[in-house]
């Protein structure tokens, strides 16, 4: 009976260290919990592994070896624009570095000479002049024709340009692009000289006026180019004038100014 009980006590605390966490057998000598062992300490001094001279000498597997992080590349300098006009625009046509050719391989290019009594300059070109490869083709183009004939000119008579060769996504730029564009605004302007100056469109406007269009109607805008001023006025673009045929009035109402004086 007491070999009975004897069993049943011992079954009970092993049951009871069972439910404690406890299942597996422990030394009978004490152990410092609290201490660290040598092969986890990270202060602990181990020794030295002693290699073969051999292995000491091999050098370490391409894949093991340390790697330098290379230099950063140095920042580039601002695009130095060609002051020759020729050379201007064969840069425009073919340049690695000329401000928004990076956004499509379909350039669009100037049109016209230096000096023209009239520039006609817009932001960037429309989907269909990038399709066509000429600036204000289709029926935006034939409207423009109709708004020059209007005030006496062709296109014969104008320079025509935009001041992005391609066509940003969306339409849209800024940042670093905007401030580079800036800077081809008023070098084109300079090689330019025209006598008078259209710009065409919402996003030129901004640009070179630092002004919204609406309130661009029927003002003349004194443009800074090159320690002078050149007369410039503001219109929508033909495409925007085609979608909202009520803007045509506020064009008109700029575009007969450049009648004045001739």
């Amino acid at each position: 009976m007491g070999g009975s009980h004897s069993a049943l006590l011992a079954e009970s605390i092993a049951d009871w260290w069972s439910l404690a966490g406890v299942d597996a057998l422990v030394g009978e000598e004490p152990a410092g919990w609290l201490v660290l062992p040598p092969a986890n300490d990270a202060t602990a001094v181990r020794p030295k592994p002693t290699l073969a001279p051999e292995a000491e000498a091999a050098p370490l597997p391409a894949a093991l070896q340390r790697h330098e992080a290379p230099e950063a590349a140095a920042p580039k300098g601002p695009v130095v624009f060609p002051d020759d006009w020729d050379e201007f625009q064969r840069w425009l046509a073919t340049g690695d570095d000329v401000p928004g050719s990076q956004w499509d391989a379909r350039r669009v290019l100037p049109v016209g000479q230096a000096g023209m009594p009239l520039m006609l300059l817009t932001a960037w070109p429309e989907i269909d002049d990038q399709r066509d490869g000429v600036l204000f083709t289709g029926a935006a183009g034939q409207l423009l024709d109709a708004m020059l004939h209007a005030i006496g000119m062709t296109r014969e008579a104008c320079y025509i340009a935009s001041l992005a060769v391609t066509r940003p996504a969306g339409g849209r730029c800024d940042g670093a692009d905007a401030a580079e564009l800036d800077r081809l605004l008023w070098h084109h302007l300079k090689l330019a000289r025209p006598e008078r100056l259209l710009l065409i469109g919402s996003d030129i406007v901004r640009m070179a006026a630092a002004t919204g269009l609406p309130d661009t109607r029927g003002k003349l805008l004194d443009i800074n180019q090159d320690g002078g001023k050149v007369e410039t006025v503001a219109v929508a673009h033909p495409a925007m004038l085609l979608a909202r045929p009520a803007q045509k009035a506020a064009a008109w109402d700029s575009l007969k100014l450049l009648n004045r004086g001739r």
